[in-house]
């Protein structure tokens, strides 16, 4: 039971929620002691976080300060998972451990860098980033160029930072380095300003932080990188391992995800180094769709094509709203849009590609209203349209040179699809739509008809960046070279001229029913268990079985996660031939592959070493890690590094170094471009579920 609030306390309550417009609390205000593990925070609703104050404000004082980031962070888990986030402000840095172990908060916050010291202390989620330790100066301090270079210089840090452990280290090797004690209420961007205003000798800072900082002031600098990138995570009481294992699977989930989230201006050779097009699409039966777990779709099928000609992967980005395509374009979101867009929707920065398509507008009435044949048949009728596409434009201009109708909104997120629906339903009385859309609907359905085009076919066309003039040359090639082609003329066939599979694909499209596989379940209690996002699994999943139970390899790999018998007795499964022991053992597999590798590493990167490991076996990816390493690429990231020294290890020339030998490399490395892939389109098609403790009592 919470104590009453002294009126002091409730005066500065309200005065904070003033300023910052959400709960804020300080331990010497209101709080509560409880030291038990998730089910106990659920039962209360709440999720206490103990974030450390800042020197100033009480707060992280700049929008792009890393507590920030962590704050958003724990908001998003907390709204996930149903409970109620609480922030509690401790004044002394010092303190965070004591209140968190005395059961003061649930979760610490403050951009720790995770030592080894502090591991016997608390627990620790995996990495949310890595940053470097960083000697600070002022910028007018170029004496400092190497560490002897701090002889008779004083540092100033706080004893409970990791600052210190670094700086004692630092004196063992130059003992004339002096180490200033600063006070634990000292922030490290306060000490950062005293610094630069001569207050103070030198500092240490988190890469992260100074960054922030010096976007704003130009008086101090980084002279020394003090350490290698070092984990920054949240804490934890020890004994809270289901918090832990909580936290740990949503920020898999999200960091695997946010990879995705990157933006990118660059062109064709930046996108050739990433070995990525990122294709910015939306859910449609026209467009890009998933079915059975496949990725389906004549936008999808047309990018994904071009892509292979340039050796590229296909990333399907699908924004929340239509109109925010070519906003995410031009912000570097993605690198092309595939969205049967007319050059007449325009935005800045962007152009638009030679046509691939061509479409008539067609007015759409309900199929027994079969009077309607022209304009003059539109007298006292209404069509209904979303004002933010071109037809709205089109339909307006008619209107007034005199066409007799009347002209009405639909809210921007409502889909072709939908619109046409809701004409078959009566709840609209006509709407305007592509012929190629109406096609589709008209293969599965018999409640509509077009009465007639509007106008001239209409061009529809990829958008590009005005800047990326390479790729639009490289799109204005393919098309030209495809247009009407065998492979174009195969895949609009299948899409627009199919009725029987139009109508098999409709009816169970990923986004209507919420299903990836006829596995889903069983799949979602194993992945739980081992810490995986559900959606991960699948993918894999269909990469390796295309969910047939039955499947079988030339090497005697069974099922659909392709278990070898003698892998299925190590993970403790005598026969995985039947779905379930083939899935459990796959899953408990892809665990003891993950733990192969150091927890230390980024949480993305570690997961697809461990996918690669599953195809190729981990001794391998350890192998190109190592020649990584030598090749000057980071041996810590996977895309564009690893992944490039596994290539090579098919080449005799590398392989007879490698420790464990030859590497049909190019094998794990599409094995997890796909995977990838696949979960990137799993991960926008099925929105994040609630969170799997349930709530007590309810």
């Amino acid at each position: 039971m919470r104590r009453r609030l002294p009126l002091a306390g409730l005066a500065l309550l309200l005065l904070t929620l003033a300023c910052v417009s959400e709960e804020y609390e300080t331990q010497n205000g209101f709080g509560y002691v409880e030291t038990g593990d998730l089910p106990r925070i659920a039962r209360s609703g709440v999720l206490r976080v103990l974030v450390p104050v800042d020197g100033n404000s009480g707060r992280a004082s700049r929008g792009d300060h890393p507590l920030n980031s962590e704050l958003d962070l724990i908001r998003a888990y907390a709204e996930q998972s149903g409970l109620e986030p609480h922030w509690i402000y401790v004044e002394s840095r010092s303190e965070l451990f004591p209140s968190l172990l005395e059961g003061r908060g649930d979760i610490v916050a403050a951009n720790l860098t995770v030592t080894g010291e502090r591991r016997t202390q608390v627990g620790f989620t995996v990495p949310l980033r890595f940053v470097r330790e960083q000697l600070v100066t002022r910028a007018g301090d170029a004496s400092i160029e190497r560490a002897a270079d701090l002889t008779g210089r004083r540092v100033s840090v706080r004893r409970s930072s990791s600052f210190w452990a670094t700086m004692e280290a630092l004196q063992r090797q130059h003992p004339g380095i002096i180490i200033e004690e600063a006070p634990e209420s000292l922030d490290t961007e306060e000490m950062v300003r005293r610094v630069a205003r001569r207050q103070l000798d030198l500092t240490v800072a988190d890469s992260n932080l100074l960054e922030s900082i010096l976007r704003e002031r130009d008086d101090i600098r980084a002279a020394l990188d003090l350490t290698e990138p070092r984990p920054i995570a949240w804490a934890v009481r020890p004994d809270a391992v289901e918090l832990l294992r909580n936290l740990n699977l949503f920020l898999t989930e999200t960091q695997i995800a946010d990879q995705r989230h990157e933006r990118h201006l660059g062109d064709l050779d930046e996108m050739r180094e990433r070995k990525v097009l990122r294709v910015l699409t939306l859910n449609s039966a026209s467009t890009y769709y998933l079915w059975r777990g496949e990725l389906l779709g004549f936008e999808y099928e047309l990018t994904r094509e071009f892509a292979r000609k340039l050796g590229l992967r296909v990333e399907i980005v699908v924004p929340p709203r239509r109109q925010d395509l070519l906003h995410w374009l031009a912000e570097g979101r993605g690198d092309v849009v595939a969205a049967a867009l007319t050059p007449s929707e325009t935005h800045e920065g962007v152009t638009y590609s030679r046509p691939y398509n061509y479409a008539s507008r067609m007015i759409v009435t309900q199929a027994t209203d079969d009077e309607l044949r022209d304009l003059d048949g539109l007298e006292g009728r209404s069509i209904f349209v979303r004002p933010g596409s071109s037809h709205w434009s089109v339909l307006d201009q008619l209107r007034r040179n005199g066409a007799p109708f009347s002209l009405h909104a639909v809210p921007e997120e409502m889909e072709n699809e939908d619109i046409i629906a809701s004409v078959a339903e009566g709840a609209f009385d006509l709407t305007l739509s592509y012929s190629h859309t109406l096609d589709i609907e008209m293969h599965w359905r018999d409640d509509i008809r077009g009465a007639f085009a509007v106008g001239d076919p209409v061009p529809l066309s990829w958008a590009v960046r005005e800047s990326n003039p390479e790729l639009k040359a490289a799109i204005d090639g393919f098309l030209k070279r495809s247009y009407r082609g065998l492979f174009y003329n195969v895949v609009y066939k299948r899409y627009f001229r199919d009725p029987k599979q139009s109508r098999k694909h409709v009816e169970q499209r990923i986004v209507s029913n919420g299903v990836l596989s006829p596995y889903d379940e069983i799949v979602k209690r194993h992945a739980q268990i081992h810490n995986f996002d559900w959606r991960l699994i699948v993918a894999m999943m269909y990469q390796e079985s295309r969910f047939d139970p039955n499947a079988r390899s030339y090497a005697g790999a069974l099922g659909l996660l392709q278990v070898l018998p003698r892998t299925g007795r190590q993970m403790g499964f005598n026969d995985v031939r039947p779905p379930e022991p083939n899935i459990a053992a796959g899953v408990k597999y892809l665990n003891w592959l993950r733990d192969r590798f150091p927890e230390d590493l980024p949480v993305a990167d570690r997961m697809w070493f461990a996918l690669a490991g599953y195809n190729a076996g981990h001794e391998h990816v350890r192998d190109a890690r190592r020649l990584a390493a030598q090749q000057g690429w980071d041996p810590n990231r996977w895309f564009g590094n690893v992944e490039r020294a596994m290539l090579l290890l098919s080449r005799a020339q590398y392989a007879r170094e490698a420790r464990h030998g030859y590497c049909r490399g190019s094998e794990p490395v599409n094995y997890v471009r796909e995977i990838s892939a696949r979960y990137g389109a799993y991960h926008e098609a099925l929105s994040v579920e609630p969170g799997p403790v349930a709530r007590a009592g309810s």
